[in-house]
């Protein structure tokens, strides 16, 4: 297997200019465990900060909208659309994010960009009330951020 954003004179951007532009669709995942009465919080919309779903959603759309600018060798692509969703377990939020674009490069890392900063955000409007008398978040994490799907369609 060859890496393609480095080569014998170092980093590079790959070359798509010769790709045909196709459909592409990425599907990532990622949850993010809290106490179980801090979900309750954002369920019942009793969280200081405000909405924390809205929020989150907000902030990984504009995430996925400027992933090419967070990571250094990834193409500007000019997106279709973008879904995030949330479900909720007794002791987990899960994350989806769904990215769609016309082009010549996939949209993996946009997907991926877009669930990894909605669940960062949710972790960042509960804090307060996720951390022990130490300042400590000894139960908070955020787990299994992964690409679930990946469509080309010629």
């Amino acid at each position: 297997m060859k890496l393609t954003h480095v080569d014998e004179k170092g980093v590079k951007m790959v070359e798509i200019g010769h790709k045909e532009v196709v459909f592409r669709k990425a599907v990532a995942k990622g949850k993010i465990k809290l106490k179980p009465e801090t979900i309750i919080l954002i369920q019942e919309g009793k969280t200081k900060k405000g909405n924390v779903i809205a929020s989150a959603q907000i902030a990984g759309i504009l995430a996925v909208k400027r992933t090419w600018e967070i990571i250094p060798l990834c193409h500007p692509i000019p997106l279709t659309g973008v879904d995030i969703s949330f479900e909720f377990g007794e002791d987990y939020i899960g994350a989806t994010c769904e990215v769609r674009a016309y082009y010549k490069t996939g949209v993996e890392m946009e997907a991926l960009t877009g669930v990894s900063v909605a669940l960062l955000t949710i972790w960042d409007m509960v804090k307060a009330v996720e951390k022990d008398e130490k300042g400590q978040y000894p139960a908070t994490m955020i787990y299994d951020v992964r690409v679930v799907e990946k469509v080309k369609e010629k």
